[in-house]
């Protein structure tokens, strides 16, 4: 799919616009940007899937967030980052047109997604009565109507609503802001991208959490019902609204300033914006795939509690099929093994659920049990061990007892 362009594909159009440090400099952010996005997401989406029978509606939407992130990553850096490093675009006319489409694509769905999110956590502590109504169902429905609206906008300008074109520094592609200079159906979809795909949702994402901050001040009953015993999830909702402030700070944050800069192209003179502001702008919009895993991963007690349950599994499978291990270790590490087994985690729902639960009893919690721990001894007879339980061993001491 991706081959070098041709003579015709060479034009000064995909030549960089900005200074060849500058562009490797692009290019090792973006490098480090993908890296950390890979792992941030996959890991988000991992632990996702382990405790996928306790998510609840409103992680739909995280989990959504992360696979658009995930998209725009394995879409766009292994093209961009090594057209930086090569100072032009590397890939030709028709893969610009699709490294365009899935930008606005994978951005578009972002905040749509980030909008809905913030309609739901409205509606569960603004409106209880009605939150409580909203399943499981309804929020799939609701993603997929986040990646229906994105994709009118995406696919526009392959339908000659709108154009895509190289970025104005050379070395990727986006939206041709220059094009509504001088064509009447390239200034639609520009203003119609600006007020239905950035200044609603944003308009929609702040009034939401103002109605959920003045909720929260104004009437703590409102809350205490949403979190009541009926449902059992104590301070729930209000972690996933302050972690969804965050994540919604943090991609407005990435990609305003390439918002303003467009604005600046599309209605001003676009001869007047110099290219590196677009390239600086863009490192900002690239950088939101990270935030969203971040805050989540580092911030969601339940995410990181199950992260650091399957983290410390892999870490004892491997150390158990070590054929180095010393006897002695092996025993220490079994008794720490079955300490962490008798810990329970606690949820965002409040209740106390067993790392069992969280990797291997996802489809039916009623046969999770866990073992209670037992000491255990190592008896050595001669050059050879064995290990049995204490409550085995006799009362009398035995001389080869360690």
């Amino acid at each position: 799919m991706f081959q070098m362009g041709n003579a015709s594909d060479t034009s000064a159009v995909f030549a960089s616009t900005i200074s060849k440090e500058h562009d490797i400099f692009m290019g090792s952010l973006y490098s480090v940007f993908c890296i950390l996005s890979l792992m941030g997401n996959c890991i988000l989406l991992l632990v996702a899937y382990h405790k996928r029978s306790t998510l609840k509606p409103a992680e739909f939407f995280i989990i959504n967030l992360s696979i658009s992130d995930l998209g725009m990553t394995l879409s766009l850096f292994p093209l961009a980052i090594p057209s930086a490093f090569s100072h032009r675009w590397l890939f030709g006319e028709i893969t610009c047109q699709l490294y365009a489409m899935c930008g606005v694509l994978f951005g578009l769905s972002s905040l749509t997604n980030l909008t809905a999110l913030s309609l739901v956590c409205c509606l569960k502590v603004c409106f209880p009565n009605h939150g409580n109504k909203f399943s499981s169902s309804h929020a799939r429905l609701l993603v997929a109507g986040v990646w229906c609206y994105a994709s009118v906008f995406a696919v526009g300008p392959l339908a000659q609503w709108g154009h895509y074109s190289a970025e104005p520094y050379g070395t990727a592609c986006c939206i041709d802001w220059h094009a509504p200079n001088h064509e009447l159906s390239a200034l639609s979809y520009i203003v119609c991208l600006f007020v239905f795909c950035y200044a609603l949702p944003c308009t929609v994402i702040f009034l939401s959490y103002t109605f959920i901050l003045l909720t929260v001040r104004g009437s703590r009953q409102a809350v205490q019902q949403h979190v009541s015993p009926q449902t059992k999830t104590t301070n729930a909702h209000a972690l996933i609204v302050k972690l969804s402030v965050a994540v919604c700070i943090g991609f407005l944050g990435a990609w305003t300033p390439y918002a303003a800069v467009a604005m600046w192209a599309a209605f001003g003179d676009a001869t007047q914006v110099p290219p590196a502001a677009f390239a600086l702008a863009a490192i900002f919009a690239k950088s939101s795939t990270i935030y969203n895993p971040m805050v989540y991963l580092l911030c969601k007690p339940n995410f990181r509690e199950c992260l650091y349950r399957d983290t410390s599994m892999l870490r004892q499978r491997i150390y158990r099929g070590s054929p180095q291990s010393d006897p002695r270790e092996r025993f220490g590490s079994n008794s720490q093994r079955n300490k962490d087994a008798s810990i329970s985690t606690r949820f965002s729902n409040g209740q106390q659920e067993s790392y069992g639960a969280c990797l291997h009893c996802t489809e039916n919690a009623a046969l999770c049990h866990l073992t209670p721990p037992q000491r255990t001894a190592c008896i050595l007879t001669g050059s050879s061990y064995r290990e049995v339980t204490v409550s085995q061993l006799s009362a009398k001491p035995q001389a080869d007892f360690l």
